[in-house]
């Protein structure tokens, strides 16, 4: 037994030395995530307490489950956790058919040119920031010099300009196209990752055999994508509860309040307008403990459906 814990010793020494530039790659990884991930973790005591900023978290009285009783007791909180799951639901099946979709026809072009043309321009809105992407969208769809407006206007089917971002029930549509146009372009770089690694004996051989393209896609590139897949919609899964701040924040007002109103602005309007920050950490508790219900319900189902698949 000694002598079998010897040799595994040895193995992993020899390993971490054959890799260890890989793992300095990964350690600012690492690092940024036990800083601000792992040790901030202790903040999640607020949420019990009735925190007072000028005795701090280990001064202030411990009020048990009360934040969490005010919560449920918020007929807002409601509205907002409607809204929140309404918008993720909606961005999730919209997003993830069209990513796969436009992946596959992406991966069929023959010339590499305009492949990789289109792969930039879809790929540019990743990184732009949403304040510039959401004073774009209120530019684009401004009732004076917006273009949408004019077009509309011009053709007849608007009799005058309308403020679309003052519209309570125009605030999903809006954001669902924009949340598409702006992170489509991440995801198929994933998905095309998947398939470069795929085998092109794989196609050459079912060529030989009479396949055609669409039987290819069916029986070896599908195949090929499915643990991607299963680990984007499980990571989707997992954030149901969890509307990006961003995209919302830089897109809704004062009016769209009661259709756009989500779990992240609320906590953001609690914690750091009204200063509940007790009151709020405890909602994050609450969204994050969700969280992580959904993310494994869905692995138990990503493992059922195959059982060879596995992220957890």
């Amino acid at each position: 037994m000694n002598r079998v814990n010897a040799l595994g010793k040895q193995n992993v020494k020899k390993e971490l030395k054959k890799y260890l530039p890989f793992y300095m790659f990964l350690l600012p990884a690492i690092i940024l995530v036990i800083l601000f991930c792992y040790m901030p973790m202790d903040g999640l005591a607020i949420a019990f307490k009735d925190y007072k900023m000028a005795r701090g978290i280990g001064g202030s009285d411990w009020v048990g489950l009360k934040h969490f009783k005010a919560l449920f007791s918020d007929p807002n909180f409601y509205r907002v956790l409607g809204n929140t799951l309404k918008i993720s639901i909606l961005t999730l099946v919209t997003t993830f058919p069209v990513t796969i979709i436009f992946t596959l026809l992406m991966n069929e072009v023959g010339n590499q040119k305009f492949k990789g043309v289109v792969q930039t321009i879809t790929y540019m809105p990743h990184f732009l920031s949403w304040v510039v992407v959401g004073t774009f969208v209120y530019q684009l769809l401004s009732p004076t010099g917006g273009v949408v407006n004019a077009i509309l206007v011009k053709l007849g089917v608007l009799e005058k300009p309308l403020y679309f971002m003052a519209q309570k029930e125009m605030f999903v549509p809006i954001y669902l196209i924009t949340n598409l146009w702006k992170t489509t372009g991440y995801s198929i770089v994933i998905y095309l990752a998947t398939i470069a690694g795929i085998d092109t004996a794989l196609y050459e051989a079912a060529s030989i055999d009479g396949a055609n393209r669409f039987q290819r896609i069916l029986y070896i590139t599908l195949p090929a994508m499915f643990p991607t897949m299963c680990t984007m919609l499980i990571l989707s899964i997992g954030s149901l509860v969890s509307v990006g701040f961003d995209p919302v924040f830089n897109l809704y007002n004062d009016a769209t309040y009661q259709t756009a109103d989500v779990i992240s602005t609320y906590v953001y309007r609690k914690g750091m307008v009204e200063s509940r920050y007790d009151f709020s950490t405890a909602i994050g508790l609450f969204q994050n403990v969700v969280s992580l219900a959904l993310v494994l319900i869905a692995n138990w189902f990503a493992r059922k459906a195959n059982p060879e698949y596995k992220i957890i």
